[in-house]
């Protein structure tokens, strides 16, 4: 097992990505003044669609100035929540969280699980994992913690079996054992909709696969089970901002039940609420 940085192609592709803003529509106010807006940054599917539903059917009788940045990378919203452009941020699971602040000298803190996005197995050549073929090529998210989430996915249908000290960050360097002699192309996580053309399958991040249109319930040929996941993505903050009221008051509507009806009903199983409060 190694420690591996964000990859230098990630970090290239997301300072060259825009971000746009919805909601409110003003410049709000990041972690530096409690008094203004809560700005939250969001990938658009699921994260920025849940905090939409929180901020035009909650936040005001909860007392909330709720706006929302959304963001089409996994880069930019911690680099601006750690700057305090954001106050807020939800798009990512606690290992990628824990990774970034190694990485890069972030000091982010996860506030509460909201929803998991169960990663899933995609193809436009096969209906089953069985049914790939010898040699086949396999893209992977090429930053740290999804790669070896992706990896344990496969390993979990038995298609390799990882090295056991191969940890959350494991890479293709990893896999000790691979029957099918599987190769694995390494994609930026926004492009792995677009490379199944190109490749035997994918393993896709939940929201790319729902801004693609893909239903990882329906469509996916393997997808993560529930039971003991540690990928539930959470509401995070710049250590300090835990105690922020606004910041207590939106993690208290996200695991609400109105919410958890919320993503049942709109995803039908392809995003997953945690317990509500």
């Amino acid at each position: 097992m190694r420690t591996r940085t964000l990859p230098l192609a990630v970090l290239a592709g997301a300072l060259a990505l825009g971000l746009t803003a919805c909601g409110t529509g003003g410049s709000g106010s990041g972690s530096d003044d409690k008094s203004g807006p809560l700005v939250v940054g969001a990938t658009p599917t699921p994260a920025g669609e849940v905090l939409t539903y929180v901020q035009q059917k909650l936040a005001k009788k909860a007392g909330l100035d709720l706006e929302i940045k959304e963001f089409t990378d996994y880069v930019l919203p911690n680099t601006a929540l750690q700057d305090g452009t954001l106050g807020a941020n939800l798009y990512q699971h606690k290992p990628y969280l824990d990774d970034f602040n190694e990485s890069k000298g972030t000091t982010l803190s996860a506030v509460t699980e909201v929803y998991l996005p169960p990663m899933g197995l995609y193809s436009e050549k096969v209906k089953r994992p069985g049914e790939l073929k010898k040699g086949a090529t396999i893209a992977l998210p090429n930053d740290t913690t999804n790669e070896g989430r992706a990896l344990e996915l496969l390993a979990s249908e038995g298609l390799i079996e990882l090295k056991k000290d191969a940890g959350a960050d494991a890479s293709p360097e990893d896999v000790a054992k691979n029957p099918k002699g599987l190769t694995f192309k390494e994609i930026e996580p926004a492009q792995l909709p677009r490379s199944l053309k190109d490749v035997d399958a994918a393993i896709i991040n939940n929201n790319y696969a729902l801004d693609a249109g893909l239903s990882p319930k329906k469509d996916a040929i393997l997808l993560e089970s529930v039971e003991g996941n540690p990928y539930n993505n959470v509401l995070a903050v710049k250590k300090g901002d835990e105690d922020d009221p606004r910041v207590k008051k939106l993690a208290k509507l996200l695991t609400s039940p109105e919410v958890k009806q919320f993503i049942e009903e709109k995803y039908q199983g392809s995003v997953l609420p945690v317990t509500a409060n």
